[in-house]
């Protein structure tokens, strides 16, 4: 028995990284969720909590142009007072905040939340008051408008003149306080907490407060008019577990690490709302399935180089599929950066791209060699079983063209006439993507009737084919919860339709060792007098 190949050595390997990593990723979620909690004894030092079941709660809202370190009531202004707020039932109010003449002129507005016992003053009792500051406005370019090119030429340089950031009005504020009663050890309280605590004179926790800055969403802010000197603050409170309030706090610090590292705001908030967007069970499915796609991906892209790479004939292969894919994927890629899609999406896009024209190189036989500076390109010759496959893609393409090349150009006028863009490069790009995502899996067709006329899928790479079958599935899901353009879900749906038809057709088409497989090679020679029959061509049940 011979020893593994590198490709197989390299799958093995990174399949265990990737046990690894989910036992990791499984063990810390388990930490998270579930702290030591401290049992009072001999030397044993506990913190616990010095909220009570039966103790009742003020909450107030002060606004504030700066940040201050001492606090004092003459520097703030009241902006709400809830007297009686039960911390373990969901809250909303809706308040009405008047705006300082600075913050109308594009300045900046802060939010002193106080919590407090019943009865007490925050600013006189200090040792049972907790409080959290946070941003009211923040920094943004106002989002471009968009325009119909024909009727309105002369508003297009006014899209784009005014990209310097202004004030805008945060819309809601995420009110939290941890509702789980756990005695902490003294040396041992998670790091995630401690930063929130407040403690009493006599080693005891006050509630934990925490306004929730993941929750708030680019979406919702209002740009700040001069004009308008009242906005409208929804505050919404919801009781937290020390699970969930560990996990955002961790959350809100590697968001601040990925901008760190060049990530775009765009980028980090696709992250978040995974975060916050979804229930617990459905977070950790989210999470679970990601691991997956990343896997998927990896593999995908490893089989499909490998089987490009030894690849020497493209007998049974639809070059001009393999071109149309090689284009699409370049408009694509051009269409999600149009649209300032998130990263998670746009890295596998480029990735996929650099692979589809590495692959149309492949597919001609192109051959470039350097005299000097001078380059010299040079194609390889087609034998008789390449032009056989050619003339049945040709056919196929004869056919679809009647019908794909009308359905873009209306398409285009259409989208032309009666749809707003920011610019015309943005009309060409979403031409061309709906093109693509319309009507371009057509051209996935040709290769279907390449296998039907062949009767035979042995050429087609299936390893990285179904590694990519497994991610359009996983696609699916993460249609409905990655923010991503309408067009571009729709696309992971169209793919599954394609996906089907070809399992159909290995179904149909069983192996026959006797034909070229996926690197160009057959296992068994077919004797020249011998004409296969159509019971040997079509599947027997």
């Amino acid at each position: 028995m011979g020893l593994p190949s590198g490709g197989t050595i390299i799958n093995f390997i990174v399949i265990g990284l990737f046990v690894v990593y989910m036992g990791q990723v499984a063990m810390t979620m388990y930490e998270l969720f579930n702290p030591e909690a401290c049992v009072p004894g001999k030397g044993t030092r506990c913190v616990t909590p010095h909220q009570k079941a039966d103790s009742q709660f003020e909450l107030r809202l002060y606004t504030s142009l700066s940040v201050s370190k001492t606090v004092r009531e003459k520097d703030l202004m009241l902006a709400h007072r809830e007297k009686q707020l039960d911390l373990t039932d969901d809250r909303e109010i809706s308040v009405n905040i008047t705006l300082p003449l600075r913050t109308l002129n594009n300045g900046t507005l802060y939010a002193y939340v106080f919590l407090h016992p019943r009865g007490t003053s925050p600013f006189r009792d200090r040792e049972v008051t907790v409080y959290q500051i946070a941003p009211l406005t923040k920094y943004t370019v106002p989002k471009a408008e968009a325009f119909n090119l024909l009727k309105e030429d002369d508003q297009q340089g006014n899209s784009t003149e005014n990209e310097i950031p202004t004030a805008h009005w945060k819309s809601k504020l995420p009110i939290r306080v941890m509702q789980d009663p756990i005695p902490f050890h003294q040396q041992a309280i998670p790091n995630e907490l401690y930063q929130l605590m407040r403690f009493t004179k006599n080693a005891e926790y006050l509630p934990i407060l925490y306004v929730h800055e993941l929750a708030q969403k680019s979406i919702e802010l209002v740009p700040i008019n001069s004009s308008i000197p009242e906005m409208t603050l929804n505050i919404v409170y919801s009781p937290i577990s020390v699970g969930q309030l560990r996990l955002y706090v961790s959350l809100q610090h590697s968001m601040k690490m990925l901008q760190d590292f060049g990530f775009g705001e765009k980028d980090v908030e696709e992250v978040k709302s995974l975060f916050t967007d979804t229930g617990l069970y459905l977070l950790g499915l989210t999470v679970l399935v990601s691991m997956f796609h990343i896997l998927f991906d990896f593999l995908a892209f490893k089989n499909e180089i490998s089987y490009w790479k030894k690849r020497d004939t493209m007998v049974g292969l639809s070059i001009r599929t393999i071109v149309w894919r090689s284009i699409s994927q370049i408009v694509i890629f051009l269409y999600l950066l149009d649209q300032d899609t998130s990263l998670l999406v746009l890295v596998p896009a480029g990735i996929g791209t650099v692979i589809e024209v590495w692959k149309v190189k492949k597919a001609f036989k192109l051959h470039i060699s350097w005299s000097g500076w001078k380059p010299s390109v040079s194609f390889g010759t087609s034998t008789d079983s390449e032009k056989e496959t050619q003339e049945f893609d040709k056919k196929a393409m004869k056919y679809l063209s009647y019908l794909l090349y009308p359905l873009c150009v209306a398409g285009a006028m259409y989208s032309l006439i009666y749809v707003p863009h920011k610019s015309w490069y943005s009309w060409l790009i979403n031409s061309l993507v709906n093109g693509v995502y319309a009507f371009g899996f057509l051209f996935m067709l040709p290769q279907l009737f390449v296998n039907y006329k062949l009767k035979s899928v042995a050429h087609l790479p299936w390893r990285a084919f179904m590694y990519k079958a497994f991610n359009t599935f996983i696609d699916d899901m993460f249609a409905f919860i990655i923010t991503m353009p309408t067009a571009h879900r729709l696309a992971c749906f169209r793919d599954d339709f394609v996906f089907l038809i070809y399992l159909y057709q290995r179904w149909l088409y069983p192996v026959d060792k006797t034909r070229v497989n996926e690197y160009g090679m057959s296992y068994e020679e077919k004797p020249a007098t011998t004409v296969p029959s159509q019971e040997e061509k079509t599947h027997k049940d």
